[in-house]
């Protein structure tokens, strides 16, 4: 028998995390709510889901953040090289803004959509708890390296496109993480053997344990990309292309990391139609 103590209302808890300011806090409570619901059992999360949450979805114009960093536009971002300490400083917040938006991303997916199997929830729950535990980290180098979260002004980006696809969860699973999170694993080999190179070997081992963790995170979102697809009749690969049409293939960068991408659950043909798409908007660019 479930009994309110062993109930957790899921999406209450998840809107909680969402709308909390403080990057640290949200973080944590992000890892917390993890094991919470990894402490129940099966029964009782499904018991904790359908129909129970004082909750209600609402669009969110912005997830709980605080003043600072300053959001400009991505262009008006000063591009430093990783040779300086004002460089390497810059990657580091870089990396712990997109983690903070990551946590936001990730648990509102849990929140907003709600006629997912359990197996969903639990999957969002952990890549939350990831994106939690990766901030942590770099909000600790930050401070080795005598800087903070908030230092440095930061874009909108991520948030833009949780906007964007806050009315569609086949849509939010294409675009999240088979387009903006996919993108970490092209650049992030690189970048670590940049810095294994320049001997900051603390800041590489944190990329390196992003790098591992977002493999895992974009095969979730392919593997559910593929299940709604199948659960509503629709050709994924075409639905892709649709998807890429315009302005959203303006995100796809080549060299694409094929192995990663692989083993992150893509298969050929998505490959090469991401490879097509890029070069069909640098066309109509005149790039």
């Amino acid at each position: 028998m479930v009994t309110e103590q062993d109930m957790i209302d899921v999406f209450s808890e998840s809107e909680k995390v969402l709308l909390c300011v403080d990057p640290v806090s949200k973080a944590n409570a992000s890892i917390d709510l993890y094991q919470q619901w990894q402490d129940v059992s099966a029964d009782d999360q499904q018991a904790s889901m359908p129909g129970s949450s004082v909750s209600i979805i609402r669009q969110l114009d912005a997830p709980g953040r605080p003043a600072l960093p300053a959001l400009v536009e991505a262009h008006q971002l000063a591009r430093r090289g990783l040779g300086s300490l004002a460089g390497r400083i810059a990657l580091v917040h870089s990396l712990a803004h997109i983690e903070f938006n990551a946590i936001n991303l990730a648990v509102d997916a849990v929140y907003r959509f709600r006629d997912m199997p359990l197996r969903y929830v639990t999957d969002w729950l952990r890549v939350a708890s990831d994106e939690g535990q990766h901030f942590l980290l770099l909000n600790d180098r930050l401070a080795e390296l005598d800087s903070h979260y908030g230092a440095l002004p930061a874009h909108d980006g991520l948030w833009d496109m949780a906007r964007r696809t806050d009315h569609d969860v086949l849509v939010r699973m294409a675009l999240v993480p088979r387009i903006l999170e996919a993108r970490g694993l092209d650049v992030a080999p690189p970048m670590i053997a940049k810095l294994q190179h320049l001997k900051d070997e603390e800041t590489a081992a944190i990329l390196q344990r992003i790098y591992t963790d977002e493999i895992t995170h974009v095969e979730v979102g392919n593997r559910w990309f593929r299940y709604l697809c199948e659960r509503q009749s629709l050709d994924g690969t075409q639905v892709f292309r649709d998807l890429l049409k315009g302005e959203n293939s303006a995100y796809l960068r080549s060299p694409y990391n094929r192995e990663a991408r692989l083993e992150a659950g893509f298969n050929e043909q998505e490959l090469a139609l991401i490879r097509e798409m890029e070069e069909e908007y640098k066309l109509s660019k005149g790039r």
